[in-house]
């Protein structure tokens, strides 16, 4: 596994930077090893709601994870108010960045991560599959 640490600034949409990031680099397969900082706007999906709840104030980032692709990512959040209430759920555009948000993914080169429907769920989950060659890593070119 290869790691990428980065920061994102004041103003920054925290999901779609990423998603950025991840089709910028071309990376078949990558998750979150660790995340923390600050929003000062939360856009959030609860379980079982299909709205996205905007949250406006000063929250610390207290955990973030999931996986990344080309065909999209998957990713929970955590976050605290100023008296430490915590809410979480399906991390969406729209949560800008307060003061920082430093960042570290993982790069899983041996894999490739897909999105295909589920019967079962009627959501696209993840379909990861072990790459045919593990002998190099993919060029951004591939």
């Amino acid at each position: 596994m290869e790691t990428h640490p980065f920061r994102l600034k004041p103003g920054q949409d925290l999901k779609a930077e990423i998603d950025a990031l991840t089709l910028r680099e071309k990376w078949s397969a990558a998750c979150i090893l660790s995340a923390v900082g600050s929003l000062t706007q939360a856009a959030i999906r609860f379980a079982d709601q299909e709205e996205v709840s905007i949250l406006n104030g000063h929250f610390e980032i207290l955990s973030l994870s999931g996986t990344l692709s080309p065909g999209g990512s998957h990713l929970h959040i955590s976050i605290a108010d100023g008296k430490g209430k915590v809410t979480g759920g399906h991390l969406k555009e729209g949560s800008e960045i307060y003061t920082t948000a430093e960042v570290v993914i993982g790069i899983l080169h041996d894999w490739e991560f897909s999105r295909q429907l589920c019967e079962q769920s009627n959501y696209l989950e993840l379909v990861a599959e072990k790459r045919r060659s593990l002998s190099t890593p993919p060029s951004k070119q591939d």
